[in-house]
């Protein structure tokens, strides 16, 4: 492990000398250290335990894991290696169920491999980490693309609120997803002054929106969840932008617990709600929200998720991840291809379709 430089803090997720570099999120905003994954069995452990989140770093080091996994395969001939590379698939697929990127680079890399069948093994290997570089290059052109489509949206002077983390770190980029157009908009001399949610029960709003926005000289101010409501009402918010996991054929959206009663309180109030999506996380396989499974966390993570117990020893606990946002709260879904407004559903199929034979 090392000290994080910081003119590249943002690249949380890197390829070096055979091995995986990754940011160690987890130990946000007091140490901020590399961590190196070496074998396929820390990297199901790093996503599981949030040492890599957000949906698109997620993908991205799936990818690497997945490569990392055969890279040293003895395997003599596909079927052989294709055993083995599915079944390292299969695992890492098992680390976190919500993030249809997690399953989505998974798959191109199981596509990889299969397109390159007929060549020798070490080519295929070859290509297979090609293909992981491919999947974090394209994320960085998706996350510049998101910027600049969602940049209109921003006034000067206006007043932002998020939720979670969907920035620079959650993407290995130097703009993230939500917080793409705030990075334009400050590039370009737009005073903006930005409201993060503490996102309980991991604080992913306070540890890590809030750090790296600071880092880039962003104007943010850290709220807790409950405060959502009295700030939006002293007129104090213009717009909400968050990320997701995971959207539906009909633009329902799951993203990081508490984005469903922010989304309520926004409409409540007359403040548009918008959502960034690269397509990579457009699932049009399932028909709405009701469909995406929502992953459900320790329990320790609410009891002791302040570094220390804040609740009765056995008490029960239900600690869902994620909530699914209905797309009737949903102002519009920013892509890297574009913003859809409602009515979503002809709109998402249309763009997904496009996009698979643009591939």
């Amino acid at each position: 492990m090392g000290n994080l430089n910081e003119a590249d803090f943002w690249d949380s997720v890197k390829w070096e000398q055979d091995r995986i570099i990754i940011l160690e999120q987890t130990k946000l905003p007091l140490e901020t250290v590399f961590e190196e994954l070496t074998v396929v069995e820390q990297v199901w452990e790093a996503i599981r335990q949030l040492k890599v989140r957000g949906a698109p770093v997620i993908g991205i080091t799936a990818a690497y894991g997945l490569y990392l996994a055969v890279m040293n395969s003895e395997a003599e001939n596909f079927e052989q290696f294709w055993t083995e590379l599915k079944q390292h698939s299969d695992y890492l697929a098992s680390s976190r169920p919500t993030a249809v990127n997690l399953f989505w680079a998974l798959a191109r890399m199981e596509s990889c491999a299969q397109r390159a069948k007929g060549l020798p093994i070490n080519k295929i290997k070859e290509l297979l980490l090609e293909e992981a570089h491919l999947i974090k290059a394209e994320n960085t052109e998706i996350c510049s693309n998101i910027a600049k489509y969602a940049l209109p949206l921003i006034k000067d002077g206006m007043g932002i609120l998020t939720h979670c983390n969907a920035g620079s770190i959650a993407t290995a980029t130097k703009y993230g997803t939500a917080l793409a157009p705030i990075y334009l908009a400050h590039e370009q001399g737009l005073r903006l002054k930005v409201f993060a949610d503490e996102t309980r029960p991991l604080n992913q709003g306070s540890r890590l929106t809030t750090w790296e926005l600071q880092k880039a000289g962003i104007d943010v101010t850290l709220i807790c969840d409950n405060m959502a409501a009295a700030v939006m009402a002293q007129g104090k918010i213009q717009a909400v932008f968050v990320g997701c996991d995971r959207v539906a054929r009909n633009g329902d959206a799951a993203n990081k617990i508490g984005t469903y009663g922010v989304a309520i309180l926004a409409k409540e109030h007359g403040i548009p709600f918008y959502v960034a999506a690269p397509t990579s996380t457009i699932d049009i396989s399932i028909a709405t929200g009701k469909e995406i499974r929502i992953e459900e966390r320790y329990a320790d993570e609410v009891t002791c998720g302040l570094g220390k117990r804040t609740a009765p020893l056995d008490v029960k606990v239900y600690n869902p991840a994620f909530d699914v946002t209905p797309a009737k709260y949903i102002t519009a879904i920013i892509t890297e291809k574009g913003i859809i407004e409602p009515p979503f559903e002809s709109k998402i199929v249309e763009l997904m379709q496009k996009t698979t034979q643009s591939i």
